[in-house]
């Protein structure tokens, strides 16, 4: 067997308690449609890996007999896009009427950043290189 480290992530699953809600946030902020939906998940490809909404109600299925967080437990990761200019992703943002956790700011390692969190409470960073 190939060693794990040196595969690529294929798919992220990210459990969201209203699927509707989130569809509708990963269509209007990404501007992507699903490449796979059913009554529970909807699959959004991202280039080089794959984001699958699953209605929370499915997710013990997956990882039981691990315990299933709510959004209130709070995050415990991000994901992060490369953008050009966070300044005009921020403002695309706010005219969908999206907002920031945090940012833009000016990172002491050299990048500027901005933090939005999806209706379930996941959290999106834009990076941009600085210089």
């Amino acid at each position: 067997m190939k060693n794990l480290g040196s595969m690529n992530v294929d798919v992220i699953t990210l459990f969201v308690e209203d699927l509707q809600e989130a569809m509708a946030f990963y269509e209007g902020v990404f501007g992507f449609s699903s490449v796979y939906q059913d009554d529970v998940s909807a699959v959004y490809n991202f280039g080089n890996m794959s984001i699958n909404l699953l209605n929370i109600s499915e997710a013990h299925g997956l990882i039981g007999p691990g315990k299933v967080a709510s959004r209130e437990s709070g995050s415990r990761f991000q994901f992060t896009i490369r953008v050009d200019d966070v300044n005009a992703v921020c403002n695309e943002l706010h005219t969908r009427g999206i907002p920031l956790l945090n940012g833009p700011l000016d990172r002491p390692w050299g990048v500027r950043t901005a933090a939005f969190a999806d209706p379930a409470g996941h959290v999106w960073e834009i990076a941009q290189q600085l210089n």
